[in-house]
């Protein structure tokens, strides 16, 4: 399926392609502790677009996007996703531990790298991979088109995960259609302290959707 944000590389949003955050010469601590800049190009009603700029191993924790239909297409650089969809009808476990939090199953959509120039990716608010975690192997750059954006307001909030190998669950929890490895389960949790994001500048042309 074509999108209209296939043919875009990094000179049609304003950035150069040789790593515009250069995390040359940091060690890998180091470049963990850099920030993802976030830059805004547009937002209505209908839909936001921006752009994620990523140093190597900095990290989108894994996170849901309800109701919307996102569009990601990797401008330079390669990108780790792993993405997952709920599990219909749903299937909550209850923890027999004190503190442990409820968990939901999910199923395994996508564990993989995406190196530009490549097409773009596609979640939907019910399949494709609606949950998922960014993970940076090189200096890399994202573009998002969010549809429609989130609004908590409406319902349309962020909310994070951490997952959990099937195998943890000890209650005799089955599954009925393929191997276990294709399966976890997500349990809500805070914002994440360490997610180190600043917002930059979008100095691109205007870009007509």
């Amino acid at each position: 399926m074509y999108c209209f944000t296939d043919t875009f590389t990094p000179a049609d949003v304003g950035l150069k392609e040789e790593n515009p955050i250069d995390d040359e010469g940091h060690g890998r601590v180091a470049r963990c502790t850099q920030p993802i800049t976030y830059l805004h190009i547009h937002e209505c009603d209908g839909f936001t677009m921006c752009i994620f700029c990523f140093p190597t191993s900095s990290v989108i924790p894994l996170h849901d996007h309800p109701e919307m239909t996102v569009f990601s297409k990797v401008l330079y650089g390669s990108l780790h996703v792993k993405s997952y969809d709920w599990i219909e009808p749903t299937c909550i476990r209850e923890s027999t531990e004190p503190g442990c939090p409820q968990v939901r199953l999910a199923r395994l959509v996508m564990d993989k790298v995406f190196t530009a120039p490549c097409r773009t990716s596609v979640l939907y608010p019910k399949s494709g991979g609606n949950l998922h975690c960014f993970t940076a192997v090189s200096p890399c750059a994202v573009l998002d088109v969010l549809a429609p954006p989130y609004r908590e307001d409406l319902g349309r909030k962020c909310t994070y995960y951490i997952d959990y190998p099937f195998s943890t669950s000890g209650n005799g929890a089955q599954i009925s259609n393929g191997k276990e490895e294709d399966y976890a389960w997500l349990a809500e949790t805070e914002t994440p302290d360490d997610l180190y994001m600043q917002p930059g500048v979008y100095v691109g042309p205007p870009i007509q959707v």
